[in-house]
């Protein structure tokens, strides 16, 4: 009698364990610069996955999801290691997410494959990235993909000669390669290519070597923070006036800069995945929810990257029924479709990146603001790699 009461009590103990341990919050793991150069980016990613989770809840699949909200600084990759190994061992953290410039998703990358943690990269846009971890994927963009449309709409709308100039690091050098190889592809011809160190003050001696070159336009590729620099000189060096146009990828023209950046970006046109101007109703309902929830704010590429990064991890939670071992979560998140702010959007479950329409646009005045208002798209568009 002793020993079924004995058994008894084990499963009833054993059962009221399970129930606790499918019940546990899932803890995730946010490492981003919110202070440093490119704070502009972790505040964007916080604000934007604090409004996905009062839009969406706190729980999903019977499960808590609790942030735990860490700054690199944004510059130091040994910052952004040690931090991604504090929160799995010490804070038991089930997701590792963020990762605001290249080289820290690259020093995050070997501690998610060791702890098996799934890692959602949601800014980092160097193409090769999801290869360094299977447990990387990618909610925002490569450089490549975002690049390539605008050398082919260049060499189609009589821009024959061009200088590229973009800050040397791994999008950077993205940038470089793929324009240069679309861009000679299609028939143009690349007069230089400049490369400017990360976090560079003073663009004025690279402008002043393209003003000398002469060529139709200048293709500009630097970081989210470094485009109202990079303007404000174009301009005061009079590059537009002697008839060069500038052409480059959202980055330089970054949403949340606009308002500072202000008539210096009127008629630039760039190419990139979002813009806050994008006309559809669910973009609408989200610019107007984030400024309200976040005065003075626009939200731009790396909030939506950070907001469908929410998505993706609340749509694999429910596919897995809240089961959030490392494997079986990123398994769910492979071959996830929804409709993003952004437009129609994949993980692509072979590489872990997102498929996406990538748009064109021209900066103009719309109520009383400067906005990157799309004219032309390609629809699908995978990442093209880098050769």
């Amino acid at each position: 009698m002793n020993t079924t009461r004995r058994t008894i009590l084990l499963g009833a103990a054993l059962l009221s364990a399970g129930i606790a341990s499918a019940a546990e919050p899932l803890k995730v793991g946010l490492i981003v610069p919110m202070s440093g150069p490119f704070a502009s980016t972790g505040r964007q990613v916080d604000a934007a996955v604090k409004l996905f989770m009062q839009q969406n809840g706190a729980t999903v699949a019977g499960r808590e999801v609790q942030i735990i909200l860490k700054d690199d600084g944004g510059v130091s990759p040994d910052v952004t290691k040690r931090l991604a190994q504090e929160l799995i061992a010490r804070d038991k953290v089930q997701v590792l997410a963020g990762f605001g410039l290249t080289p820290l998703a690259f020093a995050a990358a070997p501690v998610a494959t060791q702890a098996k943690v799934p890692m959602i990269v949601m800014n980092a846009a160097t193409s090769v990235i999801p290869q360094r971890s299977p447990y990387i994927v990618r909610t925002g963009f490569t450089l490549a993909q975002v690049t390539a449309p605008m050398a082919q709409w260049a060499a189609k709308n009589k821009i024959k000669s061009v200088v590229t100039f973009v800050s040397d690091y791994g999008p950077g050098i993205d940038a470089e390669k793929v324009f240069v190889k679309d861009f000679t592809k299609a028939g143009g011809k690349i007069v230089a290519s400049l490369r400017a160190p990360l976090r560079n003050p003073d663009y004025s001696p690279f402008l002043a070597r393209v003003k000398d070159a002469k060529p139709d336009a200048l293709f500009v590729f630097v970081p989210s923070g470094e485009g109202a620099a990079v303007l404000k000189q174009f301009t005061d060096r009079g590059l537009a006036q002697a008839g060069i146009k500038l052409i480059a990828t959202g980055d330089v023209l970054d949403d949340d800069l606009m308002p500072s950046i202000g008539n210096a970006a009127l008629g630039v046109v760039s190419s990139h995945h979002y813009s806050a101007a994008h006309p559809s109703p669910e973009n609408k309902a989200f610019v107007a929810a984030f400024t309200k929830a976040n005065k003075n704010m626009r939200p731009n590429f790396h909030a939506v990257g950070a907001y469908d990064g929410m998505h993706l991890l609340y749509a694999a939670l429910k596919k897995t029924g809240g089961k959030s071992d490392g494997p079986a979560l990123l398994e769910a998140m492979k071959g996830q479709s929804w409709t993003s702010v952004r437009g129609p959007v994949t993980i692509d479950p072979a590489t872990r990146d997102m498929v996406q329409t990538v748009y064109i646009r021209k900066a103009e005045q719309v109520d009383g603001g400067v906005y990157n208002v799309e004219f032309d798209k390609v629809e699908k568009f995978k990442d093209p790699g880098v050769e």
